[in-house]
C-alpha cells in the first residue's frame, strides 16, 4: 500500500472540510455544516492510516504545509481573497519547509 496516497487523500479531504467552514457561514448553512465533519473525520481516518508507513513529523509536516497551500489557492481562486506578493513569497517558504524536512529524512 502506498501511504503517501493514503496522505493526499487526507490533505484532499481536510481542504474540502476547511472549505465547507468558509461555506457554512458560522454554522448557520446545514449542508457544508454537516460536510465539515464528515471530510474531517475522512480526513482523520486517512491520516492516520496514512501513519502506519510515514513518520508522523514527515506526514504531518506535509499534511498541514499543502493543506495550507491548497487552502490558500481555494482562497484566492473561488472566494476572490487577495493573492498578495507577501501571500505568494509566505506561502512558498511553507512549500520549502515541507520539501525540506522531507529530504531531512533521507539525509540522516
Amino acid at each position: 500500500m502506498n501511504y503517501y496516497y493514503l496522505l493526499l487523500l487526507a490533505i484532499a479531504f481536510e481542504v474540502c472540510g476547511t472549505t465547507c467552514m468558509k461555506l457554512s457561514e458560522g454554522f448557520t448553512k446545514l449542508l457544508p455544516s454537516v460536510l465539515i465533519f464528515v471530510f474531517y473525520a475522512i480526513s482523520f481516518s486517512l491520516f492516520t492510516l496514512a501513519l502506519k508507513g510515514i513518520d508522523v513529523s514527515i506526514a504531518y509536516a506535509i499534511w498541514a504545509g499543502f493543506g495550507t497551500a491548497l487552502i490558500t489557492i481555494v482562497g484566492i481562486l473561488w472566494f476572490r481573497e487577495p493573492a498578495t506578493a507577501l501571500k505568494m513569497i509566505s506561502l512558498i517558504v511553507v512549500i520549502a519547509g515541507v520539501i525540506g524536512l522531507h529530504l531531512s529524512d533521507r539525509v540522516t
